[in-house]
């Protein structure tokens, strides 16, 4: 029993000699290493992601609008129609009775009409009576007068005839008030006649509508009814087709968040995917951009049109697309791993230096080359690197600039140069005014070496430009001690793997920040996965 309980207190003793060892080797060791990552030079797209659906540019969706009971259908899905073409029959027969039943009622108003207009006739011949008999009564009476004059005959006489004039009188006065009163029924019967032929009117078209036509040339791409089906047209439109006018143009309707509307434009091109053909990428084109916003569960997005040709009708509508839209494209550009942007080492920050360009300044130094060096030779900017030599290449590449043309704006660059490099003693608040105003006044000088075409170019080429966005970040280098030192840079556009770094050319941070240059892009604490510490070779405690 003794010598059991010596051999275990002896191993017992090894083991915590082995811990001891264990633990003093891993505290001897570095407690945090990194994992590196280099600086590139090359192509960067930045792209915006989307998804939407396969649809027709002209779809008409066809409907009725009268109700009643399918008699005929002469389509089906996938048929071409023609424009004008029959394709459905809703049962005609109730709307030919009431088409004969406002036919009678026109009848019987035109007749009406003639017996109107027959009175009148009767009306006149009373009035053209009253004014003989009025005649006659005013010859008596003047004859009467006469021979009242010579005493041939009593007063009275005279008086009767006077009498006679005066209801003679009154008697065209009244012929001519009925001529009136039947002119009025003409009128009134020829106005119920205009009624009823409306009516009529009305009639033939709800007949002439239960004969559904096509509106456009096109394929029937959808059918909601069957034959005998009721249909009933009240407040809206009952939909019996859905006509896509042309499947070889056609377009996806991509839904782009609101935090990437803003570099999307018209003109743009962009690629999609769809499942029915995995591995194949169709190529389309930005047509528009809807300003009209969709919120979805507090989600804004808005709708970017992508026309594309579809000459062998292979995507058919409804399939969906998963859209990419490149937005920014460098040919050659300095990029860091996004992975080396993430990292934070804590106690390690950078060292104060000059203020970085904004991303107002940024965008103006591109746009007028601000950031160039010496230009006194035509390619001294191109040699001078960054964006402003890159976007000055653009105006010589795109625009096609001649050899003076050139020239003229290496010197305009030339100049330009001096007064941003003095921006920098102004204050904040002043700066930003003058460098508008240098900006402008450049921009109006390239304009006016430029010929009409190659100044709306140059529009879209500054609005471009201006529209990218400049944001700040750090990152961490090793210095020659090999101790972690923060640097903050100026980063643009990015694929979401790497991202552009914008530096001024002779600041500290391009000094080090250089193709090649290793930059940290993670922490590995000694004892964990995906450590490249050597593993250690002394025993392991058991728990």
């Amino acid at each position: 029993m003794k010598k059991t309980y010596l051999v275990a207190g002896v191993a017992v003793v090894a083991l915590l000699g082995a811990a001891g060892w264990w633990w003093l080797q891993r505290g001897g060791a570095p407690d945090v290493q990194y994992r590196l990552g280099k600086i590139e030079r090359g192509p960067l797209q930045s792209a915006v992601s989307a998804s939407g659906a396969v649809s027709p540019v002209t779809q008409v969706t066809v409907g009725t609008q009268v109700s009643g009971q399918i008699k005929d259908l002469f389509v089906d899905f996938n048929s071409e129609v023609k424009a004008g073409q029959l394709i459905a029959v809703i049962d005609p027969e109730t709307f030919e009775y009431r088409v004969r039943s406002a036919q009678a009622d026109v009848d019987a108003a035109r007749a009406v009409v003639m017996t109107a207009q027959a009175n009148v006739a009767a009306s006149r011949a009373q009035v053209s009576r009253a004014q003989t008999d009025l005649a006659e009564a005013r010859r008596t009476h003047d004859r009467n007068l006469m021979l009242v004059s010579k005493e041939f005959i009593a007063r009275s006489e005279a008086d009767k005839s006077n009498a006679l004039v005066n209801t003679s009188l009154e008697a065209v006065k009244a012929a001519e008030a009925q001529l009136g009163v039947t002119e009025a029924q003409v009128k009134s019967a020829q106005a119920t006649v205009a009624q009823r032929e409306a009516a009529l009117a009305q009639a033939r078209i709800d007949l002439a509508r239960t004969r559904i036509t096509s509106p456009v040339d096109g394929i029937v791409i959808k059918r909601a009814i069957e034959k005998g089906q009721t249909v009933a047209a009240s407040l809206q439109s009952p939909e019996l087709f859905i006509i896509a006018q042309n499947l070889r143009e056609m377009q996806v309707e991509a839904s782009i968040d609101e935090a990437d509307v803003g570099r999307i434009r018209t003109g743009q091109k962009a690629s999609f995917t769809v499942d029915a053909f995995p591995g194949r990428t169709f190529e389309g084109q930005i047509s528009q951009v809807r300003k009209a916003a969709l919120n979805v569960s507090n989600v804004v997005t808005y709708v970017a049109v992508v026309t594309f040709a579809n000459p062998d009708g292979r995507l058919l509508p409804g399939m969906t697309a998963n859209v990419r839209v490149v937005t920014d494209v460098r040919e050659s550009t300095l990029k860091v791993p996004n992975s080396a942007l993430r990292v934070r080492i804590a106690g390690v920050e950078p060292v104060a230096s000059a203020p970085a360009a904004t991303n107002s300044e940024a965008a103006g130094a591109a746009t007028t080359g601000s950031a160039a060096q010496n230009t006194s030779q035509p390619q001294a900017a191109s040699a001078a690197g960054g964006p402003a030599a890159e976007f000055r290449n653009r105006l010589v590449k795109e625009l096609q600039l001649d050899a003076a043309q050139t020239e003229k704006v290496d010197a305009i660059y030339a100049e330009a140069r001096p007064k941003f490099m003095q921006l920098r003693e102004l204050p904040e608040v002043e700066r930003t005014k003058a460098r508008e105003r240098i900006t402008a006044d450049i921009r109006a000088r390239i304009s006016e070496l430029l010929t009409a075409e190659q100044k709306t170019r140059y529009a879209a080429m500054v609005a471009e430009v201006a529209g990218r966005t400049v944001t700040r970040g750090r990152v961490h280098v090793l210095d020659a001690d090999g101790k972690p030192k923060a640097l903050n840079v100026r980063l643009g556009i990015s694929d979401g793997s790497s991202t552009e770094l914008l530096l001024a050319p002779n600041s500290p941070e391009a000094a080090e920040l250089k193709e090649g240059a290793a930059v940290i892009t993670g922490m590995v604490s000694p004892g964990t996965a995906g450590s490249t510490r050597p593993a250690t070779t002394g025993p392991r405690m058991v728990f």
